[in-house]
C-alpha cells in the first residue's frame, strides 16, 4: 500500500505541486500541459460559480449559501494552494467554534437553539412576505399563513 502524505502547505505556489496530488487520474492530467490548463480553468470556473451562488442563495431559508461557499472553496482548494490555505483556516475556525459551543452550559445552548429557530422562522416569514404564499401548500396552511401580518 502506498504511503499517504499530506500536501505541503508551507510553499506559496498558486497551484498545487505534482507531489501534493494523491489521485492517479489527476497525476495523468498533470502530465499533459494542455489537459492541465483546461482542467484548471474548469476547476476555477466551477469553484467560482459555487462561490458566486453562495450570496445569491444566502437569503433562502435554511443554511443558505454557507454550504455552497464551502463547496466552492473545496473545489478551488483541490487545485489552488491559496484556496487550500483559506479552506484550512475556515476548518480551523469551525473547529474552534464547535469546541467553544461544546463548553457552554446547557441553558445557553438551548437559548442559542431557540434564537436560531426564531431567526429561521422570521426568514421564512420575510420570504413569504416578499414572494407571497405559494399556491401548492395545503389549504389549511394557506389560510393560516394569510392570517399573519404582511401575508394577507
Amino acid at each position: 500500500m502506498a504511503e499517504q502524505t499530506s500536501p505541503d502547505r508551507t510553499d506559496d505556489n498558486i497551484t498545487l505541486d505534482a507531489q501534493d496530488d494523491r489521485w492517479e487520474w489527476r497525476r495523468k492530467i498533470r502530465a499533459n500541459p494542455r489537459k492541465l490548463l483546461i482542467y484548471r480553468i474548469g476547476i476555477g470556473v466551477l469553484g467560482g460559480i459555487l462561490i458566486i451562488a453562495a450570496p445569491l442563495t444566502g437569503w433562502l431559508p435554511g443554511p443558505g449559501g454557507i454550504p455552497l461557499f464551502i463547496a466552492g472553496l473545496a473545489v478551488l482548494a483541490s487545485e489552488f494552494e491559496w484556496a487550500q490555505r483559506l479552506l484550512y483556516r475556515v476548518k480551523d475556525w469551525v473547529k474552534a467554534l464547535t469546541t467553544w459551543t461544546g463548553k457552554q452550559p446547557a441553558w445557553l445552548k438551548v437559548l442559542g437553539t431557540v434564537a436560531l429557530f426564531v431567526c429561521v422562522l422570521v426568514a421564512i416569514w420575510l420570504y413569504l412576505a416578499v414572494l407571497g404564499v405559494p399556491g401548492w401548500l395545503p389549504d389549511s396552511w394557506e389560510s393560516f399563513l394569510h392570517k399573519l401580518p404582511l401575508l394577507e
